[in-house]
């Protein structure tokens, strides 16, 4: 599938931007709200939003093509939320951070395995180790390192996911069906899915909460910004860039969270956390600079 390099670059880029802020809006739901309340309601939110922005049906897809969009659905919307919401249960947030961002290295492989191509080279596992580097830098800046077996596998399995539905996400883009339309269903199977987990965390809908404008507002913003448009902004990438070059830009969440944290909650950025950005940048240069090009058409 051919592409703009630059609009997929951005597109990656503004997803990143987003979902690097969202941790500050959960936050602030967490008070009230359920971690589990909070994914339901979002794509929910996410769903309407795209079904007001393009209203028409998705026509003419195959029992193997539904098969897809489902396991979509449940990789990328229920599995990987739902599983690092339950590691940040068991172990510390600096912890999940680092092991979700393990998330490109996984994909990397995936796409290999699955594919027969983007093989990773020299430089895709130099820019991944210094770019990991970076990001436990920043995730244990101040915080004293613990491992927790049980989350830290389970943010591990998240990362596992991700990858998952980044090589699901470049498989339905060579179905040629329109970027919010195919999420548009993959949010249709992710919050099907999601129902069961719903009565097993403890799910309540009190309508009074959504009063609240400062709820309501992070609510629109998970649901409008992180979900909606991320979610086509990054499935638009992974269909211009590919899976692996689009994955890298995961690297940038630890980034944007500590500029984030400065700009918002007045946190102060110490030279740990500014060499770790410095590191995480210059693994992201060097994966980038020389992840290969497809050799093939998008399957």
């Amino acid at each position: 599938m051919k592409g703009n390099g630059t609009t997929g670059h951005l597109a990656a880029l503004l997803t990143i931007a987003v979902w690097g802020t969202t941790f500050i809006s959960t936050k602030v739901l967490l008070v009230d709200f359920q971690p589990v309340e909070i994914l339901f309601f979002r794509f929910v939110l996410g769903l309407l939003a795209l079904l007001l922005a393009c209203p028409r049906r998705l026509k003419g897809t195959d029992r193997q093509q539904e098969l897809t969009f489902a396991a979509a659905g449940l990789c990328g919307i229920c599995l990987y939320y739902l599983l690092e919401n339950i590691a940040l249960t068991h172990t510390m947030a600096s912890n999940v951070g680092v092991m979700v961002s393990v998330a490109p290295f996984f994909t990397a492989l995936l796409s290999y395995l699955v594919w027969k191509e983007d093989k990773p080279g020299a430089h895709f596992f130099l820019g991944f180790a210094v770019a990991m580097t970076g990001i436990v830098l920043i995730s244990f800046n101040g915080v004293r390192l613990a491992l927790n077996p049980a989350g830290d596998l389970l943010a591990l399995l998240a990362a596992l996911v991700w990858a998952c539905y980044s090589i699901l996400t470049r498989k339905i883009s060579g179905y040629g069906y329109p970027t919010i339309l195919t999420t548009r269903r993959v949010f249709c199977y992710g919050i099907l899915f999601m129902l069961p987990a719903l009565f097993l965390f403890e799910f309540r809908l009190t309508p009074a909460r959504f009063a609240d404008p400062v709820y309501l507002l992070n609510l629109l913003f998970l649901g409008l910004g992180a979900s909606a448009l991320c979610f086509v902004t990054w499935n638009f990438a992974v269909k211009t860039l590919g899976a692996v070059k689009t994955s890298i830009y995961i690297y940038l969440v630890p980034v944007i969270t500590v500029a984030a944290s400065a700009a918002i909650l007045h946190e102060r950025i110490t030279p740990l956390a500014a060499a770790g950005t410095a590191l995480t940048l210059l693994g992201l240069f060097l994966s980038e600079r020389r992840t290969p090009r497809r050799s093939g058409k998008e399957p």
